[in-house]
This record gives C-alpha cells, structure tokens and sequence, in this order.
C-alpha cells in the first residue's frame, strides 16, 4: 500500500488528511496471509436531517463521494457503519430517505459497498426497512485474509446484539484460528464509552469475551459523530467522524447535549480510509459544510 499516493491527493484536493496508525497484526501473518489494501468507512451520513447543525445537510453526502471517487488509490471496498438516514416515525418517508440514500451513494465508483444499520435506520421498526433496502443486518464476509465481522447492536431497541446473534458470533469465531485477523464492523461501541449518553451495547462486554481469545482484532464503529481510539485489552476500537454534524466529547456533560449549531471551527466531518498491512493506518478525509 502506497501510502504516500493519499497524503499528495489530499494536499492536491486542499484537505487536511491526518493519519493514526496503529500496530495490531504480526507482519509475517500479514504477509503469509494476503497482500495489504485499503477500504473506506463512511458512517453517520444521517440523510434527511435538517438543522443549525448542518445548513448544508441535503449536499453533504454527495461532497463525500466526489471526495472519494477522487482518491488516487481505489479502495477495495467501501462499509458505511450506520445510520445512513436521519430518523423518522413515518414509515413511508423512512424508505423514502433509504431510496434516496441508495441513489446517492450509487454514484461511488467503486461498487463493492456493503452497508450497516444504525439505530436512526432500524430501531423503531427492528430493521424492517433496512433489510428490504440492503439485506442482512449482520453478516460476514473475508478479503485478502482478513476476516470481517458486521454486527447489528441497534435493531433491539435495547441496544443488545441479543442471545441468537451472540451465539451466531461464537459459532462464527471457532472456525477462525487465534492469531487470524478480524475486523469487527459495527454502528455503537461494544465497550461502555458513556452508558447514560447511550453510547455503549448493552450486553456488548459479551461480544468482546468471545473476541478476546484471538490476538489480531480490530473495531470499527460510528455512532458517536467524532474520531476516537480505546484499548480493551489488545482489542484497538476506533470510532469514525459523522458525514453530518459532530458530537461533543465523550462525558464532557450530565446528559448529552444536542448537536452544537454549525460553526466552520468545530472538527470536521468526514470518511475515513483504512489500509490493513502489518499496521492499520487511518487517514481521515475531510469533508467540508457549507
């Protein structure tokens, strides 16, 4: 993976690209098992939202797919790990929201694009309408040795993956060795980041002990609007920022306070491109409002 190729197309586009790279898998394993390549994590694209926070809300998603479509190095793949739409009671508008969610991001040029639930898609009908849009809200797929594992933490309204998903993980787990590399994808943090604020799963500990025997893991998630990294054990999460507003900082509040209003200082919105090797590099890809 040419790094290098990223960083110049982010100074060509004018944006401030920053890297976080993170030791996780043994690079004989790497090598062993597949050649490097990169994806793209879009998350909390929150179609259909209006509001203070975003004044340029209905272009924000179209931005970020130029901004992608113009990367020097096609990603393998693209995962948007939830809440591709804002919520809505009515059923009806929240298929429409999906439908025009789908026609948006169908202009990406790379169309290997798999697709999660947040809790705005599919909490109030339990992913009726997610599914008859994209299909399955958890699920597995692998790519040049790595093993990737999508769970669905929000069509339980109570936030769990629930007993059948768990036991559907473990199943899943016991064909992998120990030191084969996982990457977990999923829209809330497994690990109770700030219970009250409902950034957490609630039985979410369960789902990292039976991750926790294998050496190589990874988490990425969304959820939270904003970049942040946390160790549970050798198990890196890393959550992604929202293509639509930011959050404030993790337990900065009593109760979590509403979306701040627009102001061009606050941290920006973006995807994030992910190359897997040796080491996991993240490259967060600016996207700007207004």
């Amino acid at each position: 993976m040419q790094h290098t190729d990223r960083r110049d197309f982010l100074k060509l586009a004018g944006l401030a690209g920053v890297s976080f790279t993170a030791g996780l898998f043994p690079r004989h394993r790497a090598a062993a098992q597949g050649s490097d390549f990169h994806f793209v994590q879009f998350s909390d694209t929150h179609w259909g939202y209006k509001g203070p926070a975003n004044p340029d809300a209905e272009h924000t998603l179209e931005k970020a797919v130029v901004t992608v479509n113009g990367l020097a190095q096609k990603p393998d793949f693209i995962v948007f790990t939830g809440d591709l739409t804002h919520t809505t009671e009515d059923g009806k508008e929240r298929r429409a929201r999906l439908q025009r969610f789908k026609e948006i991001v169908s202009a990406l040029s790379v169309k290997d694009v798999r697709f999660m639930p947040g809790e705005h898609d599919a909490s109030l009908d339990k992913g009726e309408a997610f599914k008859e849009f994209f299909g399955a809200t958890h699920y597995t797929f692998d790519h040049k040795g790595v093993h990737f594992i999508a769970l669905d933490n929000v069509s339980d309204p109570a936030a769990r993956l629930g007993d059948e998903q768990l036991a559907w993980l473990e199943a899943d787990l016991k064909q992998r060795k120990a030191d084969d590399r996982i990457v977990v994808l999923t829209h809330r943090p497994l690990f109770d980041l700030v219970p009250n604020w409902d950034w957490t799963t609630a039985d979410g500990a369960k789902a990292i002990g039976l991750l926790m025997p294998y050496s190589n893991v990874v988490v990425f998630y969304g959820h939270i609007h904003q970049e942040h990294h946390h160790m549970t054990g050798h198990i890196a999460h890393h959550a992604a920022r929202s293509l639509i507003f930011p959050q404030v900082a993790p337990g900065t509040a009593p109760r979590r306070p509403p979306p701040p209003p627009f102001d061009a200082s606050l941290a920006p919105l973006g995807t994030r491109d992910v190359a897997m090797g040796a080491k996991v590099t993240m490259t967060e890809l600016p996207v700007t409002r207004g």
